[in-house]
């Protein structure tokens, strides 16, 4: 199986800069099992850009609003 097409998973420092929020709320959402999903590896999140992407369009389809990006 080939995934050089994929893009590779990001981690938190990337999230939190594509959604423009502090790291430390998508720690607070994951607590509250809220917002993308993160897969663990080891102690590290890392988030796959589709599933963010997905998430992030399901926000504003929830909210009726146009989110930056």
């Amino acid at each position: 199986m080939d995934h050089s097409d994929r893009e590779p998973l990001w981690n938190i420092d990337r999230i939190a800069a594509y959604l423009d929020i502090p790291k430390w709320t998508l720690y607070g959402w994951r607590k509250k099992k809220y917002g993308p999903r993160a897969i663990r590896m080891g102690r590290h999140l890392r988030y796959d850009p589709a599933d963010v992407i997905a998430w992030k369009e399901q926000q504003k389809d929830a909210e009726g609003l146009d989110v930056g990006n």
